[in-house]
């Protein structure tokens, strides 16, 4: 199947082939979505580059991630060379347009990972992006709650906030901000951001960076930082909801299960993008770096273990498992549970923390309980994990002996 778009031609492989398994929707559903959404979609990654996540066999199966675009490509397509933290560079594919849009969605990609920044200006965001993350147990109204602090914080700082939800648990704020400033200040500043909705907040809003000692829904800045991307607007997530753009008064009363892959074709086509004039909005940070310089310091991090050279964690963390995959990581948390039932009886939703850790390639999964609600002589001790995955063998297996 090939398409044409402006003069370009996108060829799309095996259309027929199912993408989300729960609900049928196939490739070539997924390609027709994104042409009905098209204006909204490329307006959120026009420009960008772009990590390439992509479902090789469907969204129920691991994702792996590409940062450099592939070697074989259509003459068309365009890549810029970034430079990441650890040194290492890499050419990606920058989104001009629908047609570059279809086609990393044929290489299998089902949401879009576009960095803050655009092609022409590397090094200056124009762009900060708040991500609320709610810890397990928190619901969505409390969600909804922070987000319309964050709205207020940032309006009274000169910016224009601009709401979507994530299309999975949590909820996304931007603000369209001038290119001035490098990724280190907007982190400050979106960290600033952070920090005052928790002071507005504090019994629902976390700012804390460990995630052991969160409560709530943690306002999450370090999406700011350089190597950091976020899902754009219009994009479906694996989930099968979309990350939908909205307006402040739909806010209140939104749920995301209402924003789909099915539902969101017949929304845009009544309403339009609710993000149609961000470009034309674009702020400045400086009152909220005074914000940031007025704030202070955050307090003193936990000090690294002498003998590890890493943090301590204030809070009593077992390691259940490292695993390849969620479901190897959560079965081994079962068995950890059916050895220790006391203790596993005691914990409440936030002790569990899974966390999604990026590899090489591919995500892989961690999972540690926080042992804080067990009498601490009924506590279990770190045993040998469930799970043992290291996610760098293959790669030190690959490197040249000397």
């Amino acid at each position: 199947m090939t398409l044409e778009l402006d003069g370009r031609i996108v060829k799309i492989t095996n259309p027929d082939r199912v993408v989300f398994p729960r609900t049928g929707h196939t490739k070539l559903d997924l390609i027709s979505y994104y042409r009905v959404v098209a204006e909204g979609a490329v307006r959120g990654v026009a420009d960008r580059p772009v990590i390439l996540k992509r479902f090789m066999h469907g969204v129920d199966q691991e994702a792996f991630f590409q940062k450099r675009a592939p070697a074989k490509r259509p003459e068309w397509v365009e890549v810029v060379e970034l430079r990441y933290p650890s040194g290492r560079t890499a050419d990606e594919v920058v989104i001009r347009d629908l047609a570059h849009l279809l086609w990393t969605v044929n290489l299998g990609c089902v949401d879009l990972n576009p960095h803050p920044v655009r092609a022409h200006d590397l090094d200056h965001p124009d762009e900060l992006r708040i991500d609320l993350d709610p810890v397990p147990g928190v619901g969505w109204a409390e969600i909804v709650r922070v987000a319309l602090v964050a709205r207020d914080v940032l309006e009274e700082h000169g910016l224009t906030a601009w709401p979507k939800t994530s299309g999975s648990r949590g909820f996304h704020v931007y603000a369209r901000i001038e290119p001035r400033w490098t990724f280190r200040e907007v982190r400050r500043a979106a960290e600033a951001v952070a920090r005052e909705v928790e002071r507005r907040e504090p019994d629902v809003a976390t700012s804390r960076w460990w995630k052991e000692e969160r409560q709530g829904v943690f306002v999450d800045y370090n999406q700011n930082a350089r190597d950091h991307t976020v899902a754009s607007a219009y994009s479906v997530r694996p989930t099968g909801l979309v990350s939908a753009p909205l307006t402040w008064d739909e806010v209140p009363g939104c749920r995301p299960e209402d924003f789909t892959l099915a539902s969101m074709p017949d929304r845009f086509a009544e309403t339009g993008d609710p993000w149609a004039g961000m470009d034309e909005r674009a702020g400045s940070l400086d009152a909220l770096l005074e914000l940031a310089e007025a704030q202070g310091p955050r307090p003193d991090k936990p000090a690294a273990s002498p003998r590890q050279g890493r943090r301590q964690s204030v809070m009593p963390l077992v390691e259940i498992a490292r695993a390849a995959t969620r479901d190897e990581a959560m079965a081994g948390l079962e068995r950890w549970k059916a050895r220790h039932p006391e203790a596993a009886r005691l914990l409440q939703p936030a002790d569990v923390l899974v966390d999604s850790m990026r590899g090489r390639s591919s995500t892989w999964t961690r999972i540690r309980v926080n042992l804080r609600h067990v009498p601490e002589p009924d506590r279990p001790g770190q045993e040998p994990l469930e799970v043992d995955y290291d996610p760098y063998e293959s790669y030190r297996r690959d490197q040249p002996g000397p």
